[in-house]
């Protein structure tokens, strides 16, 4: 098995890509040992003391160093940390699988308006298809949050949560893209 590795515009973080399926669906992040006790992978990560971030996508895992830790020296222990959990096929989750983990809801933390419903609707769609995509390819993801006059809330998780770049990938990125294509769209902002 080979593990390959990619950078991520945030420098503390890099994406491993184990060359199958990690998640079967939706994605999980997990920021504190403490979190990561409901996955041995993610566990066994923390357990190396210089992680402070894992993350899981759909076909890619993301590791986030702590403040003044090399990749050099982490990335093989990381490296070998993935391969045994590969290999061994363990499952990714204590319990068996992502479906008896309770995982944070994606929407409506802002309460949409019933009256948006059709904004709603195409922001979501737009959000789906153009933006998670992209920013999954730099090892992270989007979560929308809510709509609420005019604002769009979103939350960043992966190699996009801390990332120096982030602002500007939601305001001259995210934010473009949906006023371009929703006019009711004012500004977007990070929940």
């Amino acid at each position: 098995m080979f593990i390959e590795t990619e950078t991520t515009p945030n420098p503390a973080t890099l994406k491993f890509l184990p060359g199958r399926r990690v998640m079967p669906a939706g994605t999980r992040e997990f920021t504190s040992y403490e979190g990561a006790a409901a996955s041995p992978l993610a566990e066994a990560l923390f357990d190396l003391g210089d992680v402070t971030g894992v993350f899981f996508g759909h076909d890619f895992i993301s590791v986030t160093a702590a403040p003044g830790v090399e990749w050099p020296g982490l990335k093989p222990q990381v490296v070998s940390i993935l391969l045994d959990h590969f290999i061994s096929e363990a499952p990714l989750f204590a319990g068996g699988d992502a479906s008896t983990i309770a995982v944070p809801a994606e929407d409506d933390d802002f309460g949409d308006d019933p009256a948006d419903a059709d904004i709603v609707a195409q922001i979501r769609e737009l959000i789906e298809t153009r933006v998670r995509p992209a920013v999954a390819n730099d090892g992270g993801d989007i979560i929308y949050r809510g709509f609420r006059e005019g604002v769009v809330y979103l939350t960043t998780q992966g190699a996009c949560s801390g990332c120096p770049s982030s602002t500007a990938t939601l305001k001259q990125g995210i934010e473009s893209l949906l006023k371009h294509y929703v006019p009711e769209v004012t500004e977007v902002r990070a929940a």
